[in-house]
């Protein structure tokens, strides 16, 4: 019987980014289904081994990752493709806009966050990484997380 066990340690890293982005709710009985703003501000939180180079992942090669999927949100507008009173305005007024096919709420948008980032990890074949947190505030004490396997 062997009374040493072995025990798997893990390092959680998180790096923060922000963005500006407009969203309403259309069918919501108050103030959100009025066109409006948040300043936006995400926490991607990494678990996993670290490597060989005393890393989970390099900081840098996170945000290659992150940054082009905040750059399409970045000062857009979040709309929901059934909403089309709001969807003919922008698109008349050649508005930057991302359709989704969810509602704009932070729930929506850190879970869509958080299956892209997982498909990129995957993509890249990062062997060392478990899972991703992310994290989204939608304003300073209101927020949604998330967590999913790599």
């Amino acid at each position: 019987m062997n009374i040493f066990v072995k025990i798997k340690i893990t390092m959680k890293i998180a790096k923060e980014f922000r963005w500006e982005m407009g969203h309403r709710l259309p069918n919501h009985p108050g103030l959100c289904r009025n066109i409006h703003g948040h300043s936006y501000y995400m926490i991607v939180e990494i678990e996993g081994d670290v490597m060989g180079n005393g890393m989970i992942i390099d900081f840098y090669d996170l945000g290659i990752i992150i940054k082009p999927l905040l750059g399409k949100l970045d000062h857009s507008f979040l709309v929901y493709s059934k909403d089309k009173k709001v969807l003919d305005f922008l698109k008349k007024n050649k508005m930057k806009m991302v359709v989704t096919d969810y509602l704009a709420t932070v729930e929506n948008i850190c879970k869509d966050m958080v299956e892209k980032v997982v498909k990129e990890f995957r993509k890249k074949k990062f062997k060392n990484i478990e899972q991703v947190t992310i994290k989204i505030y939608e304003t300073p004490n209101s927020h949604a997380s998330m967590t999913m396997q790599v």
